[in-house]
């Protein structure tokens, strides 16, 4: 069990792509200068630039400058912040997550909460395995109520250690009117940083952000 960040922080102030757009900044203010000294040098004497044109060119190279510089600020405190959440995410693992994603199964029954249709009278189990086959289907009366999947086949055998995936279809009648991804209970065994979201791994290696989850426990 281990907590991982993929990017480093920065180490004071700003980022070094923060130092590149600054240097850009500093190169296309004296570029501009250069322009604009160009412009007066070469201006209409008998209809020169008013003073407020000059004041006008100014202002609009100074408010994107600013922009750049505060996009920036923004960047290294977005990456700050997603580092905390990840500390805090830190006192997860070891929890189990309840998350619509695939589960490990190891021999032990996996916790399912479904969530049928609220009409449905009759409601389907459908079980896949990692390659996206489906391998079982098992009825049972609609309920928001945990259930369990054994990992037993309808010969009674039981199924190979390895990750599994769960729908939910609801009937009304003969008429299929929904079909919902089931939330799992998985054990958290990692939390890192990837792109600035904090991405939980699971028990078997299956990974969620962890705003998927809707809920923890501890292990059963």
């Amino acid at each position: 069990m281990e907590v991982t960040s993929t990017p480093s922080a920065p180490s004071a102030g700003l980022s070094q792509s923060g130092k590149t757009d600054i240097g850009k900044i500093n190169s296309d203010y004296s570029t501009f200068l250069k322009m604009l000294t160009a412009q007066i040098s070469n201006q209409d004497p008998l209809n020169p630039m008013k003073s407020e044109d000059f004041a006008t060119q100014l202002a609009t190279f100074s408010g994107v400058e600013q922009q750049v510089k505060t996009n920036d600020l923004l960047k290294f405190l977005g990456a700050q912040i997603g580092l905390m959440s990840m500390g805090q995410m830190a006192s997860w693992i070891g929890l189990e997550a309840r998350a619509a994603s695939p589960a490990y199964f190891d021999g032990t029954p996996i916790s399912i909460s479904p969530n049928p249709a609220a009409t449905a009278d009759q409601a389907v189990l459908v079980v896949y395995d990692e390659n996206g086959n489906e391998i079982q289907r098992q009825s049972f009366a609609p309920t928001t109520e945990e259930i369990q999947w054994a990992g037993v086949s309808d010969s009674g055998a039981p199924f190979e250690n390895g990750l599994y995936r769960f729908e939910i279809e609801s009937y009304s009648g003969d008429e299929l009117i929904a079909t919902t991804k089931a939330e799992v209970y998985s054990k958290i065994t990692e939390a890192k940083s990837q792109n600035g979201e904090t991405i939980l791994v699971l028990e078997g290696g299956a990974e969620i952000p962890a705003s998927a989850v809707s809920g923890l426990r501890d292990p059963v």
